[in-house]
C-alpha cells in the first residue's frame, strides 16, 4: 500500500486552506509541509496498525499483520485453518499415494510441530482416549486416512491401559 497519495492529498488540502489566509499563510504552509510529512506517515501507520489489530480480533484464529518495507506498509493476511472434522467432501487426491511400508519394515520418523486451537486439541484428546491410543498414534492414523482420502477407522478390540505400554530400544 502506497502512502504517497494520502500524504500528497493532505499537502494539497493544507495549501488550499492556507491560500485563503493570504501570501504569508501560504508560505508558512509550504514551510510546514516537509517536516509534517513524517508525522503524517506515522499517524497513517498507527491508524492502519489499529485497523489490522481490530480485524485480527474479529478474524481469530486468523490474523492480519501490518508490515513495513521500504517505508511502505503492506498487509499480510493469515486465514484461520479449515476444520477438517466438519462434514466436507474430501479433496480429490493430487498424486497417487506412496506405497505403504511392509509390516516390520524400519521406517524413519520425522518430528513436526503442530499447533491446534485449544477446542480442537480437547476433541483430539477425547478421540484418542476413546480409541485407546496415544494422541500421536491417533494423529498419525487421522493424517494417513486423510492422505488416502478415507475416513479414520476406530480401533478394534479393547483399549490398552496401564502396564500394557512399552517404550525404549530393543537389540
Amino acid at each position: 500500500m502506497e502512502l504517497r497519495p494520502y500524504v500528497d492529498a493532505l499537502r494539497h488540502e493544507l495549501a488550499v486552506a492556507a491560500a485563503a489566509g493570504g501570501e504569508d499563510a501560504r508560505e508558512l504552509a509550504e514551510r510546514l509541509t516537509a517536516p509534517l510529512e513524517s508525522a503524517v506517515r506515522l499517524a497513517l501507520l498507527d491508524a492502519l496498525s489499529a485497523a489490522a489489530a481490530e480485524i485480527t480480533r474479529d478474524l481469530a484464529p486468523g490474523s492480519v499483520d501490518l508490515r513495513l518495507r521500504d517505508r511502505e506498509p503492506s498487509f499480510v493476511v493469515t486465514l484461520p485453518p479449515a476444520d477438517p472434522w466438519l462434514d466436507q467432501p474430501p479433496a480429490p487426491p493430487v498424486a497417487a499415494p506412496a506405497p505403504a511400508a511392509a509390516p516390520g519394515e524400519d521406517e524413519a520418523t520425522v518430528r513436526i510441530s503442530l499447533r491446534l486451537p485449544e477446542h480442537l486439541k480437547g476433541r483430539v484428546e477425547q478421540a484418542a482416549a476413546q480409541a485407546g491410543v496415544s494422541i500421536n498414534t491417533w494423529l498419525i492414523r487421522a493424517a494417513a486416512a486423510a492422505a488416502d482420502g478415507t475416513t479414520p477407522q476406530p480401533a478394534t478390540g479393547s483399549a490398552t491401559t496401564g502396564g500394557q505400554r512399552f517404550s525404549g530400544w530393543v537389540r
